[in-house]
């Protein structure tokens, strides 16, 4: 994953708007999508996230049910981190004379929004065979925080 992505927040619509903008551009290309599991805040199978590439540049979308618009959080920076160092340098420095929001979100003091996140969430949300039920608690967990946490998150994948 490129170390800045921008991310696109959707009411609804992304999965849309993803198909609507690889028909558009030669070349692009759809990555991975999920879909929100059982005691999510979207109804299940409903898709959550995914990605796309035009010309070399990756686009996260996500549904998140609510409207955003492209004026207060629809339009974002989505940092991938990889340690806890980094969430806390950037979480500190990014949101200082701004707004700390929650799941990550902040909104620097020049009003541009930001998601700082570790790049191991999405292995953790990740359903598997062995653990239903840990993406779940991952999900759980991460709702209730405003800067991420890596060792809470993988605490919560390990029903620990």
């Amino acid at each position: 994953m490129q170390k800045i992505t921008t991310f696109l927040t959707f009411k609804d619509q992304a999965e849309e708007a993803m198909d609507f903008y690889v028909s558009v551009f030669k070349g692009a290309k759809k990555g991975h999508t999920r879909r929100y599991f059982k005691g999510a805040h979207m109804p299940e199978g409903t898709f959550m996230t995914g990605t796309f590439e035009i010309e070399g540049q990756t686009f996260m979308l996500l549904n998140a049910g609510v409207d955003f618009g492209f004026g207060g959080g629809g339009y974002s920076l989505f940092v991938d981190c990889k340690t806890q160092d980094e969430i806390d340098h950037l979480w500190t420095s990014l949101s200082e004379g701004g707004e700390q929001k929650r799941c990550g979100w902040l909104q620097d003091k020049f009003g541009i929004t930001w998601q700082i996140v570790p790049g191991i969430l999405g292995e953790l949300m990740t359903r598997n065979d062995k653990d239903p039920a840990a993406a779940d608690r991952v999900m759980q967990a991460m709702m209730k925080m405003t800067k991420f946490d890596i060792q809470k998150l993988k605490d919560a994948h390990d029903n620990r």
